[in-house]
């Protein structure tokens, strides 16, 4: 059975082996280039967003008034790249983590084949030699997965469908 669950936990296996076997790995808490450097607003898909939803409701409202606002904002933001609009800017950490989409939770560690690598500095130290033998997860694989967890929608869709019905203030 293909779980979000599941998933979660293919996935950190994945993580944790590279991290074990790379001491010195810069994917970690307060690492969040990738998050201050988004291509695209984050697609997620149904069962991503039930999971980053009860994490949303869990914050206080003052915080989850400031990610409605960040979200609002990444409309009217033209250019690229983009701040994720979960990121607690001053700490350098996402205020949902453990609720956080499968992208997020691949980043730095899954490749696509036809992409190669996301993070310019992992990509720079491949490039100067290292992380010759990691064993990249699949991105590929992972996608195919997540097509079976629901619709896909953007991140400022699915929050705005949650305000619209009253689920926030």
């Amino acid at each position: 059975m293909n779980t979000l669950a599941q998933l979660h936990a293919d996935i950190e296996a994945r993580v944790s082996a590279i991290r074990d076997d790379n001491l010195d790995w810069l994917c970690r808490m307060g690492c969040d280039g990738c998050c201050r450097r988004l291509a695209e607003v984050p697609r997620l898909t149904a069962a991503e967003w039930d999971l980053l939803r009860d994490g949303l409701a869990a914050l206080p409202p003052e915080r989850l008034l400031e990610i409605g606002r960040n979200i609002a904002a990444l409309a009217e933001q033209p250019s690229r790249p983009i701040v994720c609009p979960l990121l607690d800017r001053s700490a350098g950490a996402c205020l949902v983590y453990v609720h956080r989409p499968v992208a997020c939770r691949t980043y730095g560690f899954y490749v696509q084949r036809d992409q190669g690598l996301y993070c310019k500095d992992i990509q720079a130290r491949v490039a100067g030699g290292a992380l010759g033998d990691v064993v990249w997860g699949n991105q590929d694989a992972i996608d195919r997965r997540l097509g079976s967890l629901g619709e896909t929608r953007d991140l400022t869709e699915w929050f705005a469908r949650w305000k619209e019905a009253g689920y926030m203030a």
